[in-house]
């Protein structure tokens, strides 16, 4: 009989104390595996290349390759592994650099053993791991580009323009939040499934709330991530904030 999966996790980080720290506490998580430890994105990547772990905790200022480098190499050369940042550090400047590089999930080093392995079960099941702090902040910082471009263009296009570029919503699905036309061509119920990946929500729990089969919603998610540009579910809930789409209410 097969028992419960492992999660395999690599820990980069460049300070010793703070490696060492990490790889005992995850060592104390039931379902998770260390496989290595680096001290920097070089090293990282290249123990990647080894071991094919299933999530990488990354640090992101490091010598030699920081981690939005060694992330976005990790993500092009093996994308069976995802990333989780786990930084001191919150800041635009650091946070989305490391999303658009590929990172599924991002907290700071203030997270606990829970939060920590919440977000690796979370990008493991296709899920963003964002701690909240992150969300409202990812949230904040888009929602205010969505309003700047809003009255930038105001007055230039008018409805029939908007609904031209973006086509039309297919009858008999519901509308997703607060968007009447869906962007880039969206149908109203793959930017509900949109707007549900941005709450956080796994396939299966999208599959439960819309009462359809997962199978369903793998399709919606293809079809939305071919539409929209976006490789990963972190980069989906970022075009999700941009554009102000929500999830159906429960």
């Amino acid at each position: 009989m097969t028992g419960p999966a492992v999660t395999r996790v690599l820990v980069a980080d460049d300070q010793t104390v703070v490696r060492e720290g990490i790889v005992m506490l995850l060592g104390l998580l039931p379902g998770i595996e260390v496989v290595g430890a680096a001290a920097d994105g070089e090293e990282a990547v290249a123990l990647v290349a080894r071991h094919r772990p299933d999530v990488v905790l990354m640090d992101l200022r490091m010598p030699r390759c920081d981690g939005v480098e060694a992330t976005r190499r990790i993500r092009a050369g093996y994308p069976g592994t995802e990333v989780v940042v786990l930084t001191t550090y919150a800041d635009d400047e650091s946070l989305f650099p490391a999303l658009r590089a590929g990172a599924r999930g991002y907290l700071t080093k203030d997270a606990g053993g829970e939060e920590i392995a919440r977000a690796i079960a979370d990008v493991r099941s296709g899920a963003a791991g964002l701690s909240p702090q992150v969300q409202l902040r990812l949230l904040e910082r888009l929602s205010g580009e969505a309003a700047a471009g809003t009255a930038g263009t105001a007055g230039t296009a008018g409805t029939a323009g908007v609904a031209g570029a973006a086509g039309p919503v297919p009858s008999g699905e519901p509308a997703a939040g607060p968007v009447a036309v869906p962007p880039d061509g969206l149908t109203a119920r793959e930017a509900e499934v949109l707007g549900l990946i941005a709450e956080g929500l796994s396939n299966t729990e999208i599959a439960r709330r819309l009462y359809v089969s997962p199978a369903t919603v793998k399709t919606h998610i293809n079809n939305l991530f071919a539409k929209t540009g976006v490789r990963d579910r972190a980069q989906a809930v970022a075009y999700a904030f941009r554009h102000g789409i929500t999830g159906s209410p429960q």
